[in-house]
């Protein structure tokens, strides 16, 4: 021990969810050990810091326009006809959908495999 290139200890405490998917991890790693495992992740690896916010207002966005789909779709329904202009409203909420996923997705950073 006296030779030991690495001296200094390190003891972490660990839920068992945390505990299994690092032994999970290692193992997917093809590492022999959890040690060699933590070292490479503090020398060669990433931590992403993920805001959210983007996410909530999507998925607000979304919930106005499922409501806006079913009022549409229970005036169809109640009438038993199909309007153009309840067409054009649904074609132009799907394009707030596409546009608003293509502006999340443009925003998010290029992860290299």
């Amino acid at each position: 021990m006296a030779n030991r290139e690495r001296k200094n200890e390190l003891k972490i405490y660990l839920s068992d969810d945390e505990q299994y998917i690092l032994e999970q991890k290692v193992k997917v790693s093809g590492m022999r050990d959890k040690s060699s495992f933590l070292r490479h992740q503090i020398l060669y690896g990433y931590v992403y810091d993920i805001d959210y916010s983007e996410l909530r207002e999507y998925n607000a966005a979304l919930a106005k326009i499922g409501n806006n789909l079913n009022q549409i779709a229970k005036r169809m329904n109640a009438t038993g006809n199909v309007y153009a202009a309840d067409v054009k409203e649904v074609k132009e909420l799907m394009k707030q959908v596409w546009d608003t996923q293509k502006s999340m997705l443009s925003k998010q950073p290029y992860m290299k495999q």
